[in-house]
């Protein structure tokens, strides 16, 4: 297929634009380069005759029509998000205009091209989302893609909104679309604002290693290059107008995650002292939610896909990609915000 997938420069993103070539397709990755997007995370099929990069933003609905009409994508894959909740508190407005707004103009342009192609029923529009839409989970349960929508935070909640916008696009419209929401991902080019890369990157530093509240919030853990293979199958097996879960099925709270990510750094980079040391508990963030934990029968039954990746496994190749790309993340630390505490404006 010839994939067009916004946000190709980001974590996820660059995941599935680079597992996407190898499998033999055809992609345009178009990104806006804010401040998450790195294209070295694509340099590995930067030379490809498969890969184009477009620069354009979600919020230009011109720029998107023209990038349709040059390459007449035959499905499209949205990742293009804001994504960070504690910027999302401390700024809500780029996180309106990019994830609503940006994926209105996305689901319009993607809509003209699918009319002026015929309205094909092999056109594919597929939305990335968040299992942070549903909200927060008490000690048991899970999230299934039947759980009514309960955002917490003004991230969650403008992705709430941009999974509404596209079911209607799929009533209304008839534009054939796929959903999933997924756990929270972790692996290599994770941008070092977020929990898994703060936690090595502060180890080696020497600094102290950040935990909100007491720690005990609770995570599915999904390795990123298993969440872009199950992106991949659900665009081509996917039923039409579906949703999808998908999950690592690997639950654990903060504070053992953080302590499992000390311990492979003590047996990787040993020093004088263990590194979970150096762990502080910080002032919880406004509307942490306590637990996510997602039903993965769905995708599992359906289409056959279950992670491939133990939580043990992947945090081990995660510390060890950190560990060999030293000049990867560094060139990002001096971006904007990255390494600030973020999020306690409210």
């Amino acid at each position: 297929m010839k994939l067009l997938v916004t946000g190709g420069a980001g974590f996820i993103g660059s995941a599935v634009v680079r597992l996407a070539v190898a499998q033999g397709h055809t992609v345009i990755n178009l990104d806006a380069l804010t401040y998450a997007a790195c294209l070295d995370n694509v340099a590995s099929v930067g030379n490809s005759p498969l890969y184009t990069f477009e620069q354009a933003d979600l919020r230009d609905r011109a720029a998107l029509d023209a990038v349709f009409e040059r390459h007449g994508p035959d499905a499209v894959m949205h990742l293009a998000a804001e994504s960070h909740v504690d910027r999302s508190i401390d700024g809500p407005g780029d996180f309106i205009e990019t994830n609503i707004t940006g994926t209105y103009n996305l689901l319009e342009a993607a809509r003209t091209h699918w009319a002026n192609m015929g309205k094909p029923e092999t056109f594919r529009f597929h939305h990335i989302s968040t299992d942070e839409v549903f909200g927060s989970l008490g000690k048991t349960g899970q999230f299934t893609e039947d759980t009514s929508y309960d955002p917490r935070s003004p991230y969650s909640a403008s992705k709430a909104a941009s999974d509404h916008l596209v079911r209607a696009w799929h009533e209304t419209y008839g534009l054939p679309v796929v959903l999933t929401n997924c756990s929270n991902n972790y692996g290599p080019f994770h941008f070092p604002e977020k929990l898994v890369p703060v936690v090595i990157l502060n180890a080696l530093a020497g600094k102290s290693i950040p935990i909100y509240g007491k720690g005990d919030n609770v995570r599915d853990w999904l390795y990123v290059e298993d969440h872009a293979d199950a992106l991949l199958t659900v665009l081509e097996k996917g039923a039409l107008g579906r949703s999808y879960n998908i999950g690592g099925e690997n639950e654990v709270t903060n504070i053992d995650l953080v302590r499992m990510i000390c311990t492979i750094l003590d047996n990787k980079r040993p020093k004088s002292t263990p590194y979970a040391d150096q762990i502080t508990f910080v002032t919880d963030r406004p509307g942490h939610d306590q637990r996510y934990a997602i039903d993965p029968t769905r995708i599992a039954t359906e289409l056959g896909w279950r992670p491939s990746v133990t939580l043990e496994q992947g945090l081990e190749r995660t510390v060890q990609w950190y560990l060999e790309n030293e000049a990867w993340w560094r060139a990002l630390q001096d971006r904007h915000g990255v390494g600030e505490r973020l999020g306690v404006k409210a």
